[in-house]
């Protein structure tokens, strides 16, 4: 792209036969603002793939690191599994979703969510490197909870081999969001229904200690900050 440094991406990923949606395509984004945002806004991702013919979808918790998704799971699991078997790497399906509403319309077909996605395409590789895998777990914990990969005691060798880390480049990307009121046809307008938003929000309560903290254990500031 012109005026681009060589070493920064494009500021948006190329929309793709898989991200251009066949519905309500206006709601799309592919400027990487965006998307890097809505990744970053939350930690539990949804990872589709194929095995033995059939779809598979899994919760896990995930990472970002510049323009790479780290995804955490255990090396028993099918997708990590999988995608150690396969040289060339496994094709799956990441998606991220917030719901920030639900959309009350006056009629029954215009209820909606206020929304925002991420979906990613691409090839998911085990990761092996050693102190490739260590800075992933330590982003995947900072990423739940930031602050906290200095706050505890770091995986051991046996720790390590039990756990599994694939990473997933952001190239095949799209963001998707619904925000505003009801779209109700205009001659519903009149009904005497209440429309309107009803706002979600998801948020920190205050931390509740372990009771079994050695004794004179206080609560750090950064956990203090977030919900204390």
């Amino acid at each position: 792209m012109p005026g681009t440094p060589p070493h920064q991406p494009p500021p948006s990923y190329p929309p793709t036969g898989r991200t251009v949606p066949t519905r309500s395509a206006h709601r799309a984004a592919y400027d990487r603002e965006s998307v890097h945002a809505i990744l970053d806004a939350g930690c539990v991702c949804h990872l589709g793939f194929v095995r033995d013919g059939a779809p598979v979808v899994l919760p896990t918790l995930y990472s970002r690191v510049g323009e790479r998704l780290y995804v955490h799971g255990s090396t028993g699991s099918r997708p990590l599994r999988a995608a150690r078997g396969e040289d060339a790497g496994l094709p799956v399906c990441l998606t991220v979703t917030h719901v920030d509403g639900l959309v009350l319309a006056r009629s029954a077909f215009h209820h909606s969510v206020n929304y925002r996605s991420v979906v990613v395409h691409g090839l998911a590789h085990d990761v092996t490197d050693p102190d490739e895998k260590r800075r992933a777990l330590d982003s995947l914990v900072d990423h739940a909870v930031p602050g906290r990969a200095a706050d505890c005691r770091p995986a051991d060798q046996k720790e390590l081999a039990a756990t599994a880390v694939v990473r997933l480049d952001l190239r095949e990307v799209s963001a998707k969001v619904r925000t505003g009121g009801a779209d109700d046809e205009p001659e519903d307008l009149a009904l005497p229904h209440w429309a309107g938003v009803l706002p979600l929000r998801t948020g920190y309560e205050p931390p509740v200690p372990d009771s079994r903290l050695a004794p004179g254990t206080v609560l750090p500031g950064y956990l203090a900050a977030l919900g204390g």
